[in-house]
């Protein structure tokens, strides 16, 4: 029997099939490779987080396929001092999605040791930054709340997040300066998601929104204990109206737990919108309140380099050309950059303290995890009555 061999054939160029189709993953009646929808915002992409819970350094990053967008991409963030540090690379994805198990962009890449509990980072030296970083999972991951959002009647955000608390162990290397992780220091979030959210070039406006968009306040908060691990997320529109509330507990030994409503009290530094800390009260099944004090030690603005928000330098998934790689690092305490961190959402190395009846034998045990807060126009339960409003000088 005769076999294509042409370039055409092996490369599906006549009919979308890639290596992908040779597993029993499908969801949909058509190849892999082709997205479940054909909005051009559809993408598949990590993050990941690591400091050694002393908040001089706080790495982010991730890496992301575009399918729609036939790109992909990966990024670095690193803060330390007042100064943060962002290399970027992009290139094509493989139409044929071969390059979806080979998680790689450039020197680049994500390997899957154990589904859902072990993965490893690996940067080779790209503008003076290189990692070789192993991340294990110290819980069972977290399936958040299907995340959507609607602009009038069409939808802007439709996504589905697993998160995961745990530790890190490899080198991260800084201009030839070698800094070793190790995993009692070392700790951190990941999460991955898929779906749609705004990514590549500005797509046409078209009819101006109605009712104009006028801002969201959002809160995630990933931690991790010796005994458990908590993820909060919380978004509220202007009016204080929660769209998003998702409150989960889960110990060492997999028993998942809901936490309720969560009620939050959020600090924020005078004359800006970086919170310094926040009061988190949940509820146990049984009733017991469970109290999380939370402060900041680091704030990593992610629309400075990291390309979430509107950031003017870096948008995930758009076209930068074939083996794209850029290093950019910004003064946090210069006008240009101190101007745009309120419009943006920032990621802290969060420190934290449980009490309360529902903590259990761990009252009063500290954690540590992600922090992640932004407070994005008028949001009337924080005094804050349009996107320029900051927050008052304590009495």
């Amino acid at each position: 029997m005769n076999h294509p061999t042409t370039d055409h054939a092996l490369h599906g160029e006549y009919h979308g099939l890639g290596p992908l189709d040779e597993f029993p993953i499908h969801q949909l009646p058509r190849p892999v490779a082709w997205a479940g929808s054909s909005d051009r915002n559809f993408y598949d992409r990590c993050y990941l987080n690591a400091h050694d819970r002393t908040g001089d350094l706080f790495l982010i990053t991730g890496l992301g396929f575009y399918p729609n967008l036939g790109t992909k991409d990966a990024y670095v963030l690193l803060r330390r001092g007042d100064e943060q540090t962002a290399v970027h690379l992009s290139d094509a994805a493989d139409p044929r999605g071969a390059d979806r198990m080979a998680q790689q962009v450039g020197g680049y890449r994500v390997e899957v040791i154990e589904p859902l509990h072990k993965v490893r980072l690996v940067l080779e030296e790209t503008e003076g930054i290189a990692m070789d970083l192993t991340w294990e999972g110290s819980f069972p991951v977290v399936q958040e709340l299907p995340h959507v959002m609607r602009q009038g009647s069409g939808t802007t955000l439709d996504a589905q997040r697993f998160a995961q608390l745990g530790t890190w162990e490899g080198v991260l290397s800084v201009d030839g300066t070698d800094i070793a992780v190790t995993p009692d220091r070392w700790v951190g979030s990941r999460d991955r998601s898929w779906g749609i959210r705004p990514v590549g070039e500005a797509a046409p406006a078209g009819k101006p929104a109605d009712p104009a968009f006028e801002g969201m306040w959002w809160l995630y908060v990933p931690l991790r204990f010796d005994d458990f691990c908590v993820v909060i997320i919380v978004q509220e529109t202007p009016d204080g109206f929660r769209t998003l509330n998702d409150c989960t507990r889960v110990w060492r030994d997999g028993r998942v737990e809901q936490l309720g409503w969560p009620r939050v009290e959020m600090r924020y530094a005078p004359g800006t919108r970086v919170p310094t800390g926040s009061t988190i009260v949940c509820t146990t099944p049984e009733g017991k309140e469970l109290v999380l004090e939370v402060e900041s030690l680091l704030p990593v603005p992610l629309h400075v380099g990291g390309g979430y928000g509107g950031d003017p330098d870096w948008t995930h998934g758009q076209w930068k050309g074939a083996g794209f790689t850029e290093r950019l690092t910004y003064d946090i305490n210069a006008p240009d950059v101190a101007g745009r961190v309120m419009f943006g959402v920032i990621d802290h190395v969060g420190r934290a303290t449980v009490h309360g009846p529902g903590a259990g034998v761990a009252d009063g045990a500290e954690g540590w995890g992600l922090f992640e807060h932004g407070s994005l126009g008028r949001h009337d339960p924080s005094g804050f009555k349009d996107w320029f409003d900051l927050a008052k000088e304590t009495p």
